[in-house]
């Protein structure tokens, strides 16, 4: 089949970890003998970000990464949907689209009828800015495919689509894998800084259980203002920048475990959304403690996979067990590993659209 993916970008991932699930879907789609085609708008911000950072070097080492990927980035006011869905059969618009651009697919899509057409959300704007959500015209789109059942019953109570599906997302086993390396660093948290949605989470798991246990501990991500870069140094951790998505798995295989501190608005609004960041931790088989949150779904085995901290003197504590005892950190990187492979891949949940795809053609509605 031929599957075109509407996104805000692929070849960036400067902001955007919304790439790294669909670049897993694209090349695992492709990997099985579909053609997958991207389209991004050539202004995005996240590439111009990534380019005004760290130059056109950043892109050639997307491409040498994901050779198979094939990016068609367009002027929006030139954009030719017949030719870019000519004999497709799948089309997919991520909710980083522009309201424009999500109007005129879902137009193309109830004249031409040629394909199954489906709006991919995996953000909180649902809940954290529904007057913009709601500007989003699903009324020719097959339904909506959501990274989280509570977003999905979002969409059917505000009567915004048709059907939803729970679709989560998950780790890109080929690239995300453990690696041999020496271990030179305790402790690693790759995420952005962001709008003060967890900036005190930060400072009560992260930095001052660091600081009291005197660990080595190593940051990356980027939209660090300038009074959470003297935080770092004022507590002696180190600052690594933007992290390339496809160079984690050779990160966190320096690294004795990593820690994942979602975004206030996923615990309080949207519980059971993890979002990618444990699901890649824990295909790398690096030990992983969660603060805690939600796991309605019941996606993983808490206590098994990983560990939870509620406070920061448990964080303090379970660092300082997993960095002391090899046995218990081993253990629990193993648990997170094989849940990863048993249920949480690109590849099921390739076949978990499939599936939502098969059923509405039987149903041929």
């Amino acid at each position: 089949m031929r599957f075109v993916i509407f996104c805000h970008s692929i070849i960036s991932d400067w902001n955007h970890g919304n790439a790294h699930f669909l670049r897993g879907i694209g090349s695992e789609l492709m990997a099985r003998g579909h053609e997958v085609l991207f389209y991004e708008p050539r202004d995005a911000w996240s590439v111009r970000n990534l380019l005004a950072d760290h130059g056109q070097v950043a892109i050639v080492r997307f491409h040498h990464a994901y050779p198979q990927i094939v990016a068609h980035r367009y002027d929006p006011n030139m954009l030719d949907l017949d030719e870019a869905l000519d004999n497709t059969d799948v089309v997919i618009v991520h909710e980083w689209n522009t309201p424009e651009i999500v109007k005129r697919v879902g137009e193309h899509r109830a004249l031409s009828r040629r394909y199954r057409l489906y709006f991919h959300d995996t953000h909180h704007r649902v809940v954290s800015d529904p007057a913009s959500m709601s500007l989003y015209d699903l009324r020719h789109y097959d339904g909506v495919l959501a990274f989280g059942e509570v977003l999905r019953d979002i969409y059917m109570r505000n009567g915004w689509t048709r059907q939803a599906w729970t679709w989560q997302e998950a780790a890109d086993t080929r690239l995300f894998r453990p690696l041999p390396a020496e271990k030179v660093n305790d402790l690693v948290w790759i995420g952005n800084w962001g709008d003060e949605e967890r900036t005190a989470e930060l400072g009560e798991f992260l930095i001052h259980p660091s600081r009291a246990l005197s660990i080595r501990t190593i940051t990356y991500g980027v939209r660090y203002p300038e009074s959470a870069l003297m935080q770092l140094r004022e507590n002696s951790i180190t600052y690594g920048g933007w992290l390339p998505n496809f160079d984690v798995p050779s990160v966190f295989a320096k690294s004795k475990l990593t820690v994942h501190v979602p975004r206030r608005m996923y615990l309080e609004a949207l519980p059971g959304i993890p979002t990618i960041r444990p699901f890649e931790a824990m295909a790398c088989g690096i030990p992983l403690i969660s603060t805690g949150w939600h796991d309605l779904e019941g996606l993983f085995s808490a206590g098994v996979d990983y560990l939870v901290a509620n406070n920061g003197d448990q964080m303090k504590k379970f660092t300082r067990d997993l960095l002391n005892d090899v046995s218990m950190a081993r253990e629990i990187a193993i648990n997170g590993f094989l849940t990863i492979r048993a249920r949480h891949t690109c590849a099921h949940r390739v076949d978990e659209l499939l599936a939502i795809h098969g059923g509405l053609c039987l149903r041929n509605d």
